[in-house]
């Protein structure tokens, strides 16, 4: 398998010093797709729009025409944009998202649509009506989700950086998989708008890239006030890149106990362990705090993620765009079958199970408890940042399982989001940086290192993980 050899930074650099151009880059990235026939990564690539793009690109710009892959749930005009699922197969975007807009106004070309789990519900990259994706590293373990496409990508070396979206780890879990960088934005820095919903309270998108200082120039690029959604903060965005290279003598680092227990892989805590004792040997200060309620984060998501999601997920009903049953006799038929024939299991799981907290008699004993515990959740945060700069922890607590074990344990698959969920429900910005790796049945298995910050301090996540090397 070909892959493409450099970071993004590098390839930026080639680019501006003329050593090739946009055009060819493409191609070299394009080919590199065609040749990969063991992640299934990809659910599509458009190398001839992307070519279109690169003859009018800017060397000059800050992405100076470098290919960028996109998960499927991310509006690009004129292309696909499916969501990994049969019921979005014939849908094609109108628009661009305004993240691939402010992409494309970087310099940079969106290139390929990369496979997911369907509407960004799983956590395994299993969960797709276009294939499994498979773990570069490792191609019998799954590669992590939902953002398991632009992952694999990235570290197969078919894509220089990629955009992901990040639900309840969707970006930081399936970096940690495949040992690359992933990091979820505060919610509100990066636009919605064009982001097909899963939840719209927890999505964000962000990027995924090969090293830390590719994040902080692609996150440059995607961030900034977008009108056009409402939840979109008006904050200034700092210049990411220049705070590279900083010391973080001082840096106050949490450790939360309950991110330390006897669940995880004994592999998993001591590649943790020895990070944390990096940071202090580069004179951060380790405090510990406590985070109370982190044991009931899990089922305080699933309830708020699948009532966001039953609501979100009823506009596609057959009527206005995606697929539509035929020869259905009414109305009813037509709704019930469209999705019935469209959406797959996991999807169908989670709608029902929205649908159930959001009914009369179980609002309040579900639903209205989930938030509350949200709200219980950001306090945790906010008290302990007033003890630290960062919080630490594994970003799961197992290597990458084996494709096929998650269909066994549903509930094991759930919680292996335990330690990147509070990020979410939080809002709060968060990274996963490679930590090391456990060997098992012969495969290398990626370990990813987790870092939480305080409201729009991504500054302070990016210039930790350069600082540690990544």
């Amino acid at each position: 398998m070909s892959s493409i050899q450099g970071t993004l930074a590098e390839w930026r650099d080639r680019l501006r010093r003329k050593e090739l151009t946009p055009a060819e880059l493409v191609n070299l990235t394009a080919d590199a797709i065609e040749a990969d026939k063991t992640t299934n990564a990809y659910i599509s690539f458009d190398r001839e729009a992307a070519l279109r793009a690169a003859a009018a690109a800017d060397v000059a710009s800050p992405l100076a025409g470098v290919p960028i892959a996109v998960k499927d749930n991310i509006s690009i005009l004129g292309q696909p944009t499916r969501c990994a699922s049969r019921l979005l197969s014939p849908y094609t975007a109108p628009y661009d998202a305004t993240s691939v807009h402010f992409l494309k106004k970087a310099g940079g070309i969106p290139l390929g649509r990369t496979n997911m789990d369907e509407f960004a519900m799983g956590a395994s990259g299993e969960n797709s009506a276009y294939g499994v994706t498979r773990n570069p590293n490792a191609p019998d373990h799954i590669p992590g989700g939902s953002s398991s496409g632009s992952a694999a990508a990235v570290a197969a070396g078919t894509a220089i950086a990629a955009l992901g979206s990040d639900t309840g780890g969707s970006i930081r879990q399936p970096a940690g998989h495949c040992g690359i960088v992933g990091l979820k934005p505060t919610y509100g820095r990066v636009s919605r708008c064009g982001l097909v919903a899963f939840a719209s309270s927890l999505d964000q998108i962000g990027p995924m890239t090969q090293t830390v200082k590719d994040a902080a120039i692609l996150l440059q690029a995607i961030s900034g006030h977008d009108p056009k959604d409402s939840t979109s903060a008006d904050q200034p965005v700092p210049d990411f890149e220049a705070v590279l290279g900083k010391d973080i003598k001082g840096l106050k680092v949490g450790i939360p106990a309950e991110y330390f227990t006897s669940g995880n892989h004994a592999g998993v805590s001591e590649a943790v362990r020895n990070t944390i004792s990096q940071l202090e040997s580069l004179g951060a200060e380790l405090v510990e705090i406590r985070l109370p309620h982190a044991d009931a984060v899990v089922a305080a998501y699933y309830i708020i993620a699948c009532a966001e999601a039953s609501s979100n997920l009823s506009r596609f009903d057959g009527v206005r765009y995606g697929q539509r049953a035929q020869d259905a006799s009414g109305l009813m038929e037509l709704f019930s079958r469209t999705r019935e024939e469209g959406f797959g299991p996991e999807v169908k799981r989670r709608i029902i199970l929205g649908t159930y907290v959001l009914s009369s008699g179980y609002y309040g004993a579900y639903y209205s408890r989930a938030q509350k515990v949200r709200s219980l959740v950001a306090r945790d945060f906010a008290e302990a940042f007033k003890k630290a700069d960062i919080i630490v922890g594994p970003t799961s607590p197992t290597p990458a399982p084996k494709i096929g074990d998650s269909a066994l344990d549903h509930l094991q698959t759930y919680l292996a989001d335990i330690y990147t969920i509070p990020a979410n429900l939080a809002g709060l910005p968060a990274i996963s940086i490679p930590c090391g790796s456990v060997k098992e049945g012969g495969a290398e298995l990626p370990i990813g290192f987790q870092m939480t910050a305080p409201h729009f301090r991504e500054d302070l996540l990016l210039k930790t993980g350069f600082a540690l090397g990544k």
